[in-house]
């Protein structure tokens, strides 16, 4: 009996043990796979970080805004380019952002009696560009829609002796482009593209003759269209720094003259009768200007 009772202390001491060393597995595995998850915490903490590389730094542009398009030439400008102007202050076009895409025109008549009349038409374009990651830079923009324009102006439907030249001290880039086209009369036409920085200006000039004019020299409307596009450059520049342009207003505007001065003196009312005796020396626009 003891014997019995000593083999079965024996038996059930070695089924114990497996029980114990199950346990202990169950506790490695436990081990295990806390030592996994902490592994991937640690995997997902490390991507979490950034990974050092920066993103590209877009390139400041120049201009940031562009003056108001009727006002990028001098008044003295529209006088000689486009006599008789209908609207010496120019038509603007309706735009939803000015400080990107402004342009403006102007056109005129100009009758000489028996001599017959000249007719004239102006319009200045200005479209800037800001720098975009994807679509690049502001000056690389402006440069894309500068070769563009160029190549539009040479296919304008209907054009005749078409001559390309570069238009070199305007800007960074500037090309004229020259023409003929028939309508119900022959119009000479230049057109004038420029790209300053992330600016891109485009200038159309042209004249025709009615009624046994002389047809408009070709020559002098490039001319006077290079000069019209240097003037509008300044002025972009100039909307760029904040400064007025050479000639139109600030610091460079003209003092009062010592006549004046003194007319200001003597009263205010014969200062003023002053000036709206000077205003009825302006010229009338004729008849047909108006129209």
């Amino acid at each position: 009996m003891h014997r019995s009772a000593s083999r079965l202390t024996r038996v059930l001491a070695c089924a114990a043990v497996p029980v114990i060393l199950t346990v202990a597995g169950c506790s490695s595995d436990s081990g295990g796979k806390a030592s996994g998850s902490d592994g991937k915490k640690s995997d997902s903490s490390a991507s979490s970080k950034p990974s050092g590389k920066k993103t590209p730094n877009l390139e400041k542009v120049a201009f940031t805004t562009l003056p108001e398009p009727c006002k990028a030439v001098q008044s003295k400008t529209v006088d000689t380019l486009v006599p008789q102007a209908k609207d010496k202050n120019g038509s603007a076009t309706k735009s939803n952002d000015l400080s990107s895409r402004a342009s403006c025109s102007w056109n005129g008549l100009d009758e000489d009696g028996l001599k017959g009349s000249q007719y004239h038409w102006l319009s200045i374009s200005l479209v800037r560009y800001d720098s975009h990651a994807t679509l690049g830079s502001g000056n690389k923009r402006a440069e894309d829609q500068y070769n563009k324009q160029v190549e539009t102006a040479k296919k304008v439907d209907g054009a005749h002796d078409v001559k390309v030249e570069q238009a070199g001290g305007i800007g960074d880039q500037g090309t004229s482009v020259v023409y003929g086209v028939k309508k119900d009369v022959d119009f000479f036409n230049t057109t004038v593209v420029v790209r300053d920085k992330n600016v891109v200006i485009t200038l159309d000039y042209n004249g025709a003759a009615y009624e046994g004019a002389s047809a408009p020299d070709q020559g002098k409307l490039l001319q006077d269209a290079i000069a019209a596009a240097k003037e509008t450059a300044a002025s972009v520049e100039a909307a760029g720094t904040g400064q007025p342009a050479a000639g139109q207003g600030g610091p460079q505007s003209p003092a009062p003259s010592q006549s004046a001065q003194q007319g200001q003196g003597q009263g205010q009312g014969q200062g003023q009768g002053q000036g709206q005796g000077q205003e009825s020396k302006s010229p009338e626009p004729s008849k047909s200007a108006g129209q």
